[in-house]
């Protein structure tokens, strides 16, 4: 799909066969622009592909979501493609940057799309999401990661994905500070211990969840 990037070539049996990752980052910042986002979520992307997870990523501001809560809302909603991207991945990596303590507009933009799916159901009956993991993200350089994490963590688990064990990860920078997270010289080691707990979690817990889907 235009605006996003994928790692693995869907022409490639060992690939499909492999387990994906969709990285949607929810920056207020269109592309080019730089994004910590990008940056922090980016990481997450290497540790899962670490565990044979293939990683692809979107930024949701670059693409024209309409507002509502169906699965497609008419003439010119880019929705649809990118719940199509969501439906393909057993990884959802949710990046959010922290704006006033709280989740960017365009997160929640995402997570009311996504709420459609709380009544959609497979040929099975399951609910579209169910066997799906998702890691929250949340980077700023203010406070509200916790809170932050606990509402993308309820929200996700309402529409049927699985939140591992140890999965969020956040920074904050200093109170009252200016640093983002991308202008670091290097990842906190604190940071980096919660991405490599986070993404060996969440790649175990995907792979279960393909052998093992929850009951219909």
């Amino acid at each position: 799909m235009s605006g996003y990037e994928t790692t693995f070539d869907a022409h490639d049996e060992a690939l499909i066969a492999a387990p994906r990752a969709l990285l949607i980052n929810c920056t207020l910042k269109p592309s080019p622009q730089p994004s910590s986002g990008d940056v922090l979520g980016g990481q997450v992307l290497q540790q899962l592909e670490e565990h044979g997870v293939q990683g692809s990523s979107i930024r949701a501001v670059d693409h024209r979501i309409l507002p509502g809560v169906q699965n497609d809302m008419g003439e010119g909603d880019a929705w649809p493609e990118i719940r199509e991207a969501v439906l393909q991945a057993d990884v959802l990596v949710f990046v959010t940057p922290t704006w006033l303590g709280q989740h960017s507009s365009v997160a929640q933009r995402v997570l009311e799309r996504l709420d459609a799916e709380i009544s959609a159901t497979d040929e099975s009956g399951r609910p579209t999401l169910f066997g799906k993991v998702a890691i929250p993200v949340v980077v700023g350089n203010e406070d509200g990661a916790h809170h932050i994490c606990g509402i993308l963590a309820q929200a996700l688990g309402d529409t049927g994905f699985t939140i591992a064990a140890q999965s969020s990860v956040y920074w904050n920078g200093h109170a009252m500070g200016g640093t983002d997270y991308r202008e670091l010289e290097e990842t906190p080691e604190a940071v980096a211990t919660t991405i490599r707990t986070a993404a060996a979690n969440a790649a175990h817990l995907a792979e279960l969840l393909r052998g093992e889907p929850y009951p219909a």
